[in-house]
């Protein structure tokens, strides 16, 4: 049996209000950096096919921003928020850069956060942000129980990923049942579909502490797909762990 949800409504977001400060202004202005930055990289790639989008790296940078903001104005120094060279070690593998990652003036790993996207070539890419979501949390918490991060807490570890909404990503995808039925979730789900359900598998699982699927069709329009998975929820969580660690900082 499953409790994954399947009604659900794409809805704009309206309020992203943490402890009383209002973050909305930040994510509309994370969402035009995304479509400009990409814009940008498919006009100088020269690529059709959206593969340059897709590896560059750089259309999340106004989400890093934010999740900046919201850090600091939750009493996280500026130089224990690390944006550059952000490799922590694995267990499966020698270490992996991460986008974003919180370390305490002690040493102690206090959040490690991952940024994805995808618009267009959904067939192609799907799985493999599937697979690098779970692969780097695997890895990541097996390093922690094989102590590689000792004497502290288990730090805040979160997923947020950015889809396009558009005719491809709302149309039901063929499932592939040669020996086996999937399971029953995925049946009739389009791509915006499965990345609900696999952000709201990796909490339900404790892969990630929280994780965020936020929807754009262009540079002023874009939404939550539901409410566990909001850009709202996501921040909050990731406030909550903060203050409740704050300690740490002083």
């Amino acid at each position: 049996m499953t409790n994954i949800q399947k009604d659900y409504k794409l809805t704009s977001i309206s309020d992203v209000n943490i402890n009383g400060k209002d973050y909305l202004t930040y994510v509309r202005k994370a969402v035009k950096v995304f479509w400009t930055t990409k814009e940008k990289q498919l006009s100088v790639s020269g690529d059709s096919s959206n593969r340059g989008a897709v590896v560059g790296g750089k259309q999340m940078d106004g989400f890093i921003s934010l999740l900046c903001k919201v850090a600091k104005e939750s009493g996280v120094p500026t130089k224990c928020i690390i944006t550059d060279k952000n490799y922590l070690p694995g267990y499966f593998r020698s270490s992996k850069d991460w986008d974003m990652l919180i370390i305490a003036p002690s040493g102690k790993l206090i959040a490690a956060i991952e940024l994805k996207s995808q618009v267009g070539s959904y067939g192609n890419n799907f799985n493999n942000r599937t697979e690098e979501a779970i692969g780097s949390a695997v890895d990541l918490w097996t390093a922690f129980r094989e102590g590689q991060f000792p004497n502290q807490q288990a730090p805040w570890v979160g997923w947020l990923m950015v889809v396009g909404r558009d005719e491809a990503s709302q149309r039901i995808v063929h499932n592939y049942e040669p020996h086996f039925p999937v399971r029953p979730e995925f049946k009739g789900a389009t791509y915006i579909d499965r990345y609900r359900i696999l952000c709201q598998k990796l909490i339900r699982e404790r892969q990630y502490s929280s994780a965020a699927l936020v929807w754009t069709s262009d540079a002023n329009n874009f939404g939550d797909v539901a409410a566990d998975i909001s850009i709202c929820s996501f921040l909050a969580s990731f406030v909550g762990h903060l203050n409740a660690v704050s300690y740490e900082f002083k």
